[in-house]
């Protein structure tokens, strides 16, 4: 038992759209009640030993549940996460995710390896593919690349960095943004990126590191017959193509893709199959600070809740490997990418959510109207509040600090 002196009261702490505290016992109860979800839906036949790329929240963390209490596999998880320092700096939510997963994985008789460090960097490639050779059986049959990242050191100029940016080509974009702190909508306006900037966006966002990776572990033998891959991609509706699709990260998207058909080719010969799934558009520490989205997420989530098609990242990503990657009910379009997102692209559901937000004002987007207060919880479950089933508000610091990942 720890002295009360290393008892740590938590609190919801907010800078603009980005939270700035964590619940480590929320981020475990939230690990929980994803695992839960899953196995409430049954065993599936999928990947024996898959590696995640961006495991540790929102998509790529859903990415790993499933696979793991899915589909029975070993996984090995790299992520760029902080330990706990001191009580005003108790680490990351992706820290804590990484620990209770692995935990977790560990007593349902799996291997649920972290490795915590920059994925983009040759280092990481090497101890993950040395590793995949000395304790992981040999070979993965499955790869998924879910990375979000402000930067990119150049592989081949070390003294160069790459930085991604949000912004739009060719115009200039006003509209209404949401202040999660404050509660309140602001003024936005969305400048066009430079072609400086859009470069370096593909070189972050795009697909270049995941070419990397595949090309580091074919060559090392370490790829199974029968291997996929799957990077996660974004459409969405017209409404929003000016400062997304259409956009620096549409871009980057758009690169993504073009690494996808450079990938098959690199393992056709062991009969692999490299995808681009896009995905519908959910709460995470990525789309909160897209300009303008949060306003479109609070007019989707309101009319998916009235129709039934909400998901969140685990609904979805669970639904996307069960009937799509692993299943016999792929959606698949004219470009070849499986389409989870048709859900939120129906037309109908479209037509009413551009008609609500027709209606929403600084005065009533915060009521029942919207479905702002869901866009809100999902996006404090990130960092372990509001979590059902997670009601302590003290953590002991010296405990938290024994926890490794």
């Amino acid at each position: 038992m720890s002295d009360t002196d290393t008892l740590v009261k938590i609190t919801e702490k907010l800078k603009g759209n980005v939270a700035r505290s964590v619940n480590p016992e929320g981020c475990r109860q939230e690990i929980l009640n994803q695992i839960a979800y899953v196995q409430g839906k049954g065993h599936y036949e999928g990947a024996k030993k898959a590696l995640i790329i961006g495991g540790s929240s929102s998509y790529g963390l859903a990415s790993r549940i499933t696979t793991a209490f899915g589909q029975g596999a070993d996984t090995i998880g790299v992520s760029f996460e902080r330990p706990p320092r001191d009580e005003k700096m108790l680490g990351t939510a992706g820290w804590y995710n990484n620990i209770y997963f692995r935990q977790e994985a560990e007593k349902a008789g799996l291997i649920g390896k972290n490795f915590i460090g920059d994925a983009f960097s040759q280092d990481m490639k090497d101890q993950v593919i040395q590793y995949i050779k000395d304790s992981f059986g040999g070979k993965i049959d499955l790869l998924v690349y879910s990375v979000a990242a402000p930067k990119r050191t150049n592989p081949d100029n070390p003294d160069e960095t790459w930085r991604s940016s949000i912004g739009t080509v060719g115009k200039t974009v006003t509209g209404e943004n949401i202040n999660l702190e404050e509660n309140k909508l602001f003024e936005q306006t969305v400048e066009p990126a430079t072609e400086e900037e859009i470069e370096a966006t593909k070189h972050v966002m795009g697909g270049e590191d995941w070419e990397i990776w595949i090309n580091e572990l074919k060559q090392a033998g370490v790829l199974a017959d029968g291997f996929k891959t799957i990077l996660y991609s974004y459409i969405g509706p017209k409404s929003t193509y000016d400062f997304y699709h259409e956009g620096t990260l549409g871009a980057a998207k758009d690169a993504a893709e073009e690494s996808s058909h450079k990938i098959q080719e690199k393992i056709n010969d062991i009969d692999g199959e490299a995808l681009i799934s896009v995905s519908r558009a959910v709460t995470t520490k990525a789309s909160v600070v897209i300009p303008i989205f949060p306003m479109y997420c609070i007019a989707l989530y309101k009319i998916e809740e009235e129709t039934g098609t909400h998901e969140t990242p685990i609904m979805h990503k669970d639904r996307l490997f069960r009937d799509m990657v692993y299943g016999n009910r792929r959606e698949v379009d004219d470009r070849g990418r499986l389409r989870p997102d048709a859900w939120e692209q129906r037309s109908d559901i479209q037509e009413k959510v551009s008609e609500l937000m027709t209606k929403i004002t600084p005065e009533n987007f915060n009521s029942d109207l919207t479905g702002y207060a869901e866009f809100r919880r999902e996006f404090m479950q990130l960092n372990g509040f509001e979590v059902p089933g997670a009601d302590i508000d003290t953590v002991d610091l010296d405990e938290l600090m024994k926890l490794k990942p």
